[in-house]
């Protein structure tokens, strides 16, 4: 190989627990830093505008999700394909993979941009997002999907840098672009009063310079990952490759978000209180679960390159530590939320009725994220090992037809809130089980 940049790792050789860890740990510091800049967005709206701003803010999250995991599902392919190159040593093919992720990142940014502007509203009515933040919601919406061809540069360029062990530029951008989130949501909702409009604003303007640093890197990198725009273009054996792994992975996303709107808009059949309560609540689990999937991108990575060159002893080491490392450091930040939940709420509401609904959120499913782990390291392994259908498939009825058949039966039959939440940690273990399953048949076969 060319020479490369130093902040690339050898993942094939030498000890692997504490590489996974240096790995994870500034991916897992990246996805959390990223909530936290984007809970700024509902601590902000929550405290200094409205009970309403706080839930047209939050309506939105399971949608966003919707529309984006596709394409983050793509850019795990790149991860994929790129990684398994490397592990082989064919830089020609990184290069092919490269400028087409990129190519792919910058047509999916703009499709999800206009396409979401057209789709915001119905949506938003279908799910039954209530009268009182329905303008707000859809506010917020159009304005945040103005920064999609960014995310997807962000999200696109970061698997690239991943793809060679390097989780820690990624983060350093999040970073610089999280303080300027901050400093705009409090200038724009504080000062100038624009309340979910001065959010979205903040946040479309802080994806612009995470994008930006981060091609920044790729046009000054050593070889072979080194970006250049005269050779940007989709070449089709790569194209396919990367699809064959995104295509499913993001469907699986997908999935869960589907499922996650119809709960969404179960959720909003409480109430404006019970929106703003389970915003404030969801926080806290996707920072227990961004732990669970650094883990995961980790299982992926390695995997894939191991796998590459021909290491399958190292490929089930990868599996194990993962595995531990994702449900120990989950576990325990969960039950930090649980145990403090009195002061986190409080940081995005002081609303009596919105505390209740987000404390019983907390209760059922952040106590129980851990439970993620199983299913999320399994389809990591089988994706790092080129099977990313068969994940998506076990993800569709474990956990989106089971949510869907939940919420059609046993939320019918009983109306509360705490019967809606307990499907999560129900779907979480079915899922799991399966995942597990799929895993011990996938590796059989690989390493015959």
């Amino acid at each position: 190989m060319s020479t490369t940049s130093k902040k690339t790792m050898d993942i094939t050789h030498g000890s692997l627990w504490n590489k996974i860890l240096i790995f994870a740990l500034p991916l897992a510091a990246s996805s959390i830093l990223q909530q936290l800049f984007n809970s700024v967005d509902t601590a902000v709206v929550g405290r200094f505008a409205s009970s309403q701003a706080l839930a047209a803010v939050g309506s939105n999250s399971s949608l966003i999700s919707l529309l984006i995991n596709l394409f983050i599902g793509i850019s795990l392919g790149s991860n994929v394909v790129i990684a398994h190159y490397i592990g082989q040593k064919s830089e020609g093919n990184i290069h092919a993979a490269i400028h087409t992720a990129i190519v792919v990142a910058m047509i999916s940014g703009v499709f999800v941009m206009i396409f979401g502007q057209f789709i915001a509203r119905p949506v938003l009515l279908l799910m039954g997002t209530p009268e009182d933040v329905i303008q707000l919601a859809v506010l917020y919406l159009r304005i945040y999907l103005l920064g999609m061809p960014f995310i997807m540069l962000y999200d696109f360029g970061s698997s690239i840098l991943r793809s060679t062990g390097d989780s820690r530029r990624p983060l350093y951008s999040l970073i610089v672009a999280g303080v300027v989130n901050t400093i705009l949501n409090l200038v724009l909702v504080i000062g100038f009063k624009l309340s979910v409009a001065g959010v979205a604003i903040a946040t479309v303007i802080s994806n612009m310079v995470s994008s930006g640093i981060v091609m920044y890197i790729l046009l000054h990198e050593s070889e072979p990952i080194r970006l250049e725009l005269r050779k940007l273009t989709i070449v089709p054996k790569e194209l396919k490759k990367i699809l064959s792994i995104g295509i499913p992975a993001g469907l699986q996303g997908m999935m869960f978000s589907i499922a996650n709107v119809c709960i969404q808009s179960a959720i909003n059949s409480f109430g404006s209180n019970a929106i703003a309560g389970s915003a404030a609540a969801l926080n806290f689990e996707f920072f227990a679960y961004f732990l669970v999937n650094a883990f995961a991108q980790a299982a992926v990575t390695f995997t894939s390159q191991n796998y590459g060159a021909g290491e399958p002893e190292r490929c089930k080491k990868i599996f194990r530590i993962s595995m531990v490392f994702s449900l120990v450091s989950c576990g325990l930040l969960s039950g930090i939320f649980v145990l403090g939940r009195g002061f986190f709420l409080r940081i995005y509401t002081t609303d009596q009725a919105v505390l209740e609904f987000a404390t019983q959120r907390l209760l059922i499913a952040t106590t129980l994220e851990l439970l993620t782990s199983v299913y999320e390291i399994s389809a990591g392994a089988m994706r790092g090992l080129g099977h990313s259908l068969l994940p998506a498939i076990i993800t569709f009825v474990g956990s989106c037809v089971l949510r869907l058949v939940w919420i059609s039966t046993a939320c019918r039959m009983v109306h509360e809130f705490w019967v809606l939440l307990i499907i999560y940690p129900i779907s979480w273990v079915v899922t799991g089980i399966a995942m597990m399953i799929a895993y011990g048949c996938i590796r059989k076969k690989c390493f015959q």
